[in-house]
């Protein structure tokens, strides 16, 4: 590794985890601390160091084992706990419909009912994900189990399709072989509880996927969502019914299909863009603002950023003088990298190289990769 990489795995009191994947300690050099060993900047940071130690002094880093609070495995921790949650509020509501659903026959609010339990029982395997996701690194896996969080969206959205799949065919039989609905009312209350249970896991499932980053956990609250406008379509089955009208009920359970499918094109939409390393284009905006603030940095070449399960990671190359000296360098390297672990939410790693001015004349550093790229 070229000595303006700088990837560095220690966490602060601002909640982020960095790296140290880019220095030497793991080719049996001495590791170093942080701070330790980086002669004085460049002239015109002297002011910005000052100013970075007060707020410092103000509020200190820790980085005493016993203080150190991982940011992703909290996330990870608030996952499983939303999960638990969810769960339990879905599977009472599953099992109320389901009482309702034997003693009425209603086919909408099977369809319903379905929904909701398999809606809890996605639950599983994105619980599963999380859990996978904070062990700890392996040789084989050297950036750990946090794409196991996609794979439960997948599992998510092939869920969503099965439950469309099921309501289309119970209710188009039911077109073919009319059944009366019985016990109006109590399918009318049924139909209520459901939204309200779908509704606020729905709300819950998406705001705390989207803070913490999982577009597993936000497909998932998109279906408790739909199952619980499907709740009202059934409330509205039920009005039909009340009213003789025989079909009402499969007709309903027709259009809960439909808003299936909508929700479905939805989920898949967030959960392909996240297996296919789909970022925000904000937070590339935000991370070249941060850089570009960094005494010494004088442009911003290639910049990524890649989610891994709910963990933003980021590789970035940062131009610098070319007379600096290798530690002037290093020390800029880690100020790029500290100034987007604090600007950029979400951001876990970062791993910044350090690319010379070019200067007249002078070869491109990079030629001998030329062909590689090329390829």
């Amino acid at each position: 590794m070229s000595a303006g990489h700088h990837g560095h795995s220690h966490q602060d009191e601002h909640g982020h985890e960095h790296h140290h994947d880019g220095h030497r300690q793991d080719r049996g050099a001495p590791g170093h601390e942080h701070g330790a060993g980086h002669p004085p900047r460049v002239r015109h940071g002297l002011r910005h160091r000052l100013s970075h130690r007060v707020a410092h002094l103000l509020k200190p880093h820790s980085h005493a084992s016993t203080d150190k609070v991982d940011p992703a495995l909290e996330s990870s921790a608030r996952g499983i706990r939303t999960l638990w949650i969810s769960l339990a509020v879905l599977g009472v509501t599953a099992v109320a419909q389901a009482a309702v659903v034997a003693v009425s026959g209603s086919v909408a609010l099977l369809g319903d009912t379905v929904h909701n339990a398999a809606d809890a029982l996605t639950a599983v395997p994105l619980g599963i994900a999380f859990v996978l996701g904070r062990r700890a690194a392996t040789r084989r896996f050297t950036y750990g189990y946090g794409r196991a969080e996609d794979l439960a969206g997948l599992v998510i959205v092939l869920t969503i399709a099965a439950s469309a799949v099921f309501a289309g065919w119970t209710a188009v039989d039911r077109l073919f072989a009319p059944r009366p609905v019985e016990h109006i009312p109590i399918v009318a209350a049924a139909a209520v509880i459901g939204f309200a249970g779908n509704e606020w896991v729905a709300r819950y499932r998406i705001r705390v996927g989207r803070e913490i980053g999982s577009a597993a956990l936000v497909a998932d609250g998109l279906h408790a969502r739909t199952d619980g406008f499907t709740s009202l379509a059934v409330l509205l089955g039920a009005g039909g019914a009340a009213l003789g009208w025989q079909l009402a009920d499969p007709v309903v359970g027709l259009a809960i299909t439909v808003a299936l499918l909508l929700v479905l094109r939805d989920a898949a939409r967030e959960v392909f863009r996240r297996v296919m390393d789909a970022i925000d284009p904000e937070l590339v905006d935000t991370a070249e603002r941060a850089l570009h603030e960094v005494p010494g940095v004088q442009a911003v070449g290639e910049l990524r950023l890649r989610w891994i399960g709910h963990r933003l990671r980021a590789e970035v190359a940062v131009v610098v003088d070319g007379e600096a000296s290798v530690r002037q360098a290093h020390g800029i390297a880690v100020e790029a990298e500290h100034a987007l672990l604090h600007a950029v939410p979400g951001l876990t790693a970062a791993l910044v190289h350090a690319d010379p001015s070019p200067a007249p004349g002078e070869t491109d550093p990079h030629l001998a990769l030329a062909h590689h790229t090329a390829a």
